[in-house]
C-alpha cells in the first residue's frame, strides 16, 4: 500500500450513523474522523491500514446497520484506527 494509490473517502455520513447508533462510542466517531483516503479493495472493502502490517491487529469489529447499505462492519484496530470498513451487502460470494 503506498500513499499514490489512496484515494479519498468521505466518512461523515458513517459517523452520523454512529452517532445515531451508538452515540457513547466517541472512539469511534474520532477514529472515523480520520479516515479520509483509503485503497478499495473491491466494491466491498475499504482500507486504511495494510493488511499485512504489523499494525492490522483487530480489537473489535463494529457493525453498524444503514437502511439501504445493509450491514457495515468497521474493523477497529487494537492502536485505535480504523483498519477498514466492510460493506457486506457488496461482497460477492
Amino acid at each position: 500500500m503506498d500513499a499514490e494509490n489512496k484515494v479519498d473517502f468521505d466518512p461523515d455520513w458513517i459517523i452520523d450513523l454512529v452517532k445515531v447508533q451508538e452515540p457513547l462510542r466517541k472512539d469511534i466517531i474520532d477514529a472515523l474522523k480520520k479516515c479520509k483516503k483509503g485503497y478499495w479493495n473491491s466494491k466491498a472493502w475499504v482500507y486504511f491500514a495494510d493488511k499485512d502490517g504489523p499494525e492490522w491487529q483487530i480489537a473489535e469489529n463494529f457493525i453498524l446497520n444503514h437502511e439501504t447499505k445493509g450491514l457495515i462492519v468497521l474493523d477497529l484496530l487494537k492502536n485505535g484506527k480504523i483498519g477498514g470498513i466492510e460493506f457486506v451487502k457488496e461482497i460477492e460470494y
